[in-house]
């Protein structure tokens, strides 16, 4: 029983994509890495994900472990797993329970079909014009540029000190204050993330 448990923790570590099973036809999961800024201070956390397309839409089924209890963080689809992160879409929060784990169901387009586009620029509303990272009045035009990386973040830097990590100010929650980065898909190539092979 020992070498089968351990046998199981090495398939899990694995950077790609694998049949799901139980969770649904066509449902895929994958693993997430700690970020390289937070290797010091969390060095135990981790991510699973589970994506089961339903049609229309994907189930993403977000399991995370290994962090500070009872905090919030902010996850996103990303172009690129580390700095420079490109474009990038603030999908929700996960807020972790009393044993630093959390979990959530967000309903999206999670598939080789996720992309961003802007034929041309044009003026954007401006609700947060103070801070480090104040909104930009207007979009760049942008082609059509498919985001298939996945991130997540502590929703302060106050909440990133508290555990020990950089309390870096990055713009990665609804105010644009949030904390550094916590788990990534960079166990993917950049140009291969893990989106990519999920076929609606």
């Amino acid at each position: 029983m020992k070498k089968l448990f351990v046998l199981s923790v090495a398939v899990l570590t694995v950077s790609t994509v694998t049949w799901a099973g139980p969770k649904g036809a066509g449902a895929v999961s994958f693993n997430m890495m700690v970020s390289g800024g937070a290797a010091a201070c969390l060095p135990y956390a981790t991510g699973t994900v589970t994506i089961t397309p339903i049609g229309p839409v994907e189930y993403m089924d977000v399991n995370v472990s290994g962090l500070p209890p009872n905090t919030e963080f902010d996850f996103f689809v990303i172009q690129l797993p580390t700095s420079p992160f490109g474009l990038s879409w603030y999908q929700g929060d996960i807020e972790t329970d009393d044993y630093g784990q959390g979990s959530q169901r967000f309903i999206g387009r999670f598939s080789i079909e996720t992309f961003t586009v802007a034929p041309g620029s044009g003026p954007a509303p401006v609700v947060h014009d103070d801070g480090p990272f104040p909104d930009a009045d207007q979009n760049p035009a942008v082609n059509p540029l498919h985001m298939y990386h996945l991130g997540l973040w502590f929703g302060s830097p106050d909440a990133a000190a508290g555990a020990g990590c950089a309390s870096t100010v990055t713009p990665f929650n609804g105010d644009h204050r949030a904390g550094i980065q916590v788990l990534n898909t960079g166990n993917f190539r950049d140009d291969q993330g893990p989106l990519s092979q999920v076929i609606p």
